[in-house]
């Protein structure tokens, strides 16, 4: 499986590659960030990243996108910028046909490190490990968006079995419907 994960951001929009399968050891294919200058229009800024992402996703073929799910913070300008530039990955992934994930970063925290309290540090040191990195992904922004890809990795399989079983679930409880005349 490769997926792409992106952290989202008007400034810095983290991007990173990540193959493998969940119970196998992982390889980075690729990492880094989209950057926008902080002074140029949002709708620009936007088009910048779309183009980023755009490029990642022709240069990277991944099969799934994984985009950190944007919660409620204290600055609304902050949250509507991350929106935002969530929003374009979602599209640019939609256009391409592929299947978007959408994770809480206390799910990728949990994940990656076994706590969804992790700051920061922790995060990018147990990427560092779980890829065999020298040394941790700069910025934060890039870790965390390897972070996003191995959280999904790891947990794609057991959410197409919940999908799976609630499928099944439903088939069971549906009514059954007979042919008309044959009560």
């Amino acid at each position: 499986m490769r997926v792409l994960g992106v952290d989202p951001g008007l400034t810095r929009c983290g991007v990173g590659v990540v193959e493998g399968t969940a119970g196998r050891p992982l390889r980075m294919a690729g990492v880094g960030v989209i950057r926008t200058p902080a002074d140029a229009e949002v709708a620009d800024r936007l088009v910048l990243i779309e183009r980023g992402i755009e490029q990642w996703l022709d240069e990277h073929r991944p099969e799934f996108v994984a985009v950190e799910r944007v919660f409620s913070q204290h600055n609304v300008s902050t949250v509507m910028g991350t929106a935002q530039a969530s929003a374009v990955a979602m599209l640019c992934a939609a256009r391409r046909g592929l299947p978007v994930a959408l994770h809480t970063p206390s799910e990728v925290k949990a994940a990656v490190t076994g706590s969804g309290r992790a700051d920061k540090a922790q995060v990018g040191s147990m990427v560092t490990r779980l890829l065999r990195l020298d040394a941790p992904p700069k910025p934060a922004d890039a870790a965390d968006a390897l972070a996003l890809a191995i959280c999904h990795i790891w947990r794609a399989p057991a959410a197409g079995r919940l999908q799976q079983l609630a499928a099944a679930q439903r088939r069971a409880t549906a009514p059954v419907r007979l042919p008309k005349g044959t009560r």
